[in-house]
């Protein structure tokens, strides 16, 4: 993992989940130039699980991750890192902002996206007359969730 992606000291990885999904833009004017229209990231829909296939939750926006058994954590974006795939989306640090429930994501410090594939901004224009047009790019991922080391 690169550098800046490193968690901080003290913590230590508890959970690895593969994510399968999309990755959601909208055709929408640039926010500094209004004129001109670009793809908008809006939000992540993903399923998880582990490596042989059993489900561990889902990804949405927020960045929201949701176990089964309800818990969630909201990831805040730290570092990011443009990852060995030019046709990827980055690689990601995030520290947890809030979680919910006392299961799985409860505990979770900190989160990495690594190993992406896919889910960048669509190659197709983007203009006045498709402003609003929402475009789904599939995308995969591994995630690891931190949590303090015992």
């Amino acid at each position: 993992v690169p550098a800046a992606l490193r968690v901080p000291a003290g913590q230590t990885v508890f959970l690895e989940a593969l994510a399968t999904g999309v990755q959601i833009y909208e055709c929408a004017p640039k926010a500094d130039r209004p004129s001109v229209y670009e793809w908008t990231f809006r939000a992540p829909e993903a399923v998880l699980a582990d490596r042989a296939g059993r489900p561990l939750g889902k990804h949405y926006a927020g960045p929201t991750w949701e176990a089964p058994d309800g818990s969630t954590v909201v990831g805040a974006l730290k570092a990011r890192d443009p990852g060995p795939d030019p046709s990827a989306i980055p690689w990601l640090l995030l520290a947890s902002q809030s979680s919910t429930g006392h299961g799985v994501f409860s505990q979770t410090q900190s989160i990495q996206r690594v190993q992406t594939a896919g889910g960048i901004a669509p190659a197709q224009s983007c203009t006045r007359s498709s402003a609003g047009q929402r475009v789904r790019v599939p995308y995969t991922a591994s995630y690891y969730f931190y949590r303090a080391a015992p």
